[in-house]
């Protein structure tokens, strides 16, 4: 093994980077332990990771996910990017110019959110889709009952359950119906003076066949409480692609009262929680002390108004990339390989993610190569992430830009040894 003190002594070290580095060469020496790393290669990826900016890597997702929570879910459009950026130093943020007094925070945001969801009396921005549920339940059912279906209290990712996050609000969960089947029966007869309010969630992250009842938001609406849907990834309008994904405009047209969603899934956008509804309930929750703490940042805001005005997004784009221009991609970095690598072009199925239309299969193709250069292509520069599948590292370039493609074939060659 290298020695790795190499990497200690480099006299261009501060006393606090001496100490990022020893922490960094004993990572790259449990990793070798684990089988992630060679041995010989300690010191260099060591010195890799120290010379870098440190913090987040841009990496390119060949996983054939399109929303990839641990890839940070949606890839921002251009302009979105663009915007992030002109919104880095002092903006008009809470500054109305025009008279120099404070202004309604992020409202040409929320301006660009409600023109799109034209069904939404008033709109709110929070920092993530659990936020604006967390902010509906406190600020319309605390020490109140949630009438909510036993078969939608889901487990939302990374160990977080919809119940254990409903009940930390004061709240209490009054559950109906059973696992498989929920009348409208089960929540009129549910419906009392302790009523906060009923709530409807998508059960995103997985589908039930079979012997199963639900019953539609419209139906829910006409029963006297008031109801919260929450819609989970942040469809704005009703897409073709995505018959089962419910959208924000035609649940608010149903009858409901409030929809709860999220920015960076199905929108394309940044992490946020969207608030939209009846303008006496957002008013109400906006103004809320919690909502101070559940407020987006500057950035973020910048990000979504750009993001609802672009239009095209590259989760939109990804999501309908056609099967066959895929191959043809997947063909070309083939052939830039020139057959110093292992490899084939296969077809495959790549899917939404982010927790959305699990069911959705996307016919995709990719490259095919050997597993152990898996990890190599993680740790290559750029990153490169793709999928173990049968024995097989698969590269679907669904989610890659095409203007990268020739940074993928060369990632191979040097992933490779070559």
């Amino acid at each position: 093994m290298p020695r790795t003190d190499t990497v200690l002594a480099d006299p261009r070290l501060s006393g606090f980077q001496r100490d990022r580095a020893r922490a960094v060469v004993r990572e790259e020496l449990d990793r070798v332990r684990r089988g992630e790393l060679p041995a010989a290669d300690v010191a260099e990826s060591a010195r890799r990771r120290l010379s870098g900016p440190g913090g987040l890597r841009p990496v390119l997702n060949a996983t054939g996910v399109v929303l990839h929570t641990n890839l940070g879910r949606a890839a921002l459009p251009a302009a979105a990017v663009q915007a992030i950026v002109a919104a880095a130093g002092h903006t008009d943020v809470e500054l109305d110019l025009e008279t120099g007094r404070r202004a309604r925070r992020g409202r040409t945001a929320l301006r660009a959110l409600g023109e799109a969801v034209p069904a939404a009396q008033a709109v709110h921005v929070l920092n993530n889709g659990a936020a604006a549920l967390l902010l509906a339940a406190t600020g319309l059912a605390a020490g109140k009952e949630i009438v909510v279906s036993r078969g939608e209290l889901v487990e939302i990712g990374d160990g977080f359950r919809l119940p254990d996050l409903l009940v930390s609000t004061g709240a209490r969960l009054r559950e109906v119906g059973t696992t498989n089947r929920t009348s409208l029966a089960d929540y009129r007869d549910a419906i009392g003076p302790q009523t906060g309010f009923l709530l409807k969630v998508h059960p995103s992250n997985f589908y039930q066949r079979g012997f199963v009842a639900a019953v539609p938001v419209r139906e829910l609406a006409a029963l006297p409480a008031p109801l919260v849907v929450d819609i989970g990834s942040g469809l704005l309008d009703a897409d073709p692609l995505l018959p089962d994904e419910p959208d924000a405009a035609t649940v608010l047209c149903d009858g409901a009262d409030l929809v709860t969603a999220s920015g960076d899934k199905l929108l394309g956008g940044p992490q946020a929680g969207l608030l939209l509804g009846r303008a006496d309930l957002v008013e109400a929750l906006r103004r809320h002390p919690l909502a101070r703490a559940l407020r987006v940042d500057k950035l973020t805001l910048a990000a979504l108004e750009a993001t609802l005005l672009a239009g095209e997004t590259p989760t939109r784009r990804a999501l309908r990339a056609p099967a066959a221009r895929l191959r043809r991609r997947a063909e070309a970095v083939h052939g830039a390989l020139g057959g110093a690598v292992p490899a084939e072009v296969v077809d495959t199925v790549a899917v939404v993610g982010g927790g959305g239309a699990p069911d959705v299969e996307l016919p995709s193709a990719a490259l095919a190569l050997p597993p152990d250069l898996a990890a190599p292509l993680r740790l290559g520069d750029p990153p490169v992430v793709g999928r173990v599948e049968q024995g097989r590292l698969l590269l679907d370039l669904r989610c890659v830009p095409e203007d990268d493609d020739q940074a993928v074939a060369a990632a191979i060659l040097r992933a490779a040894g070559h």
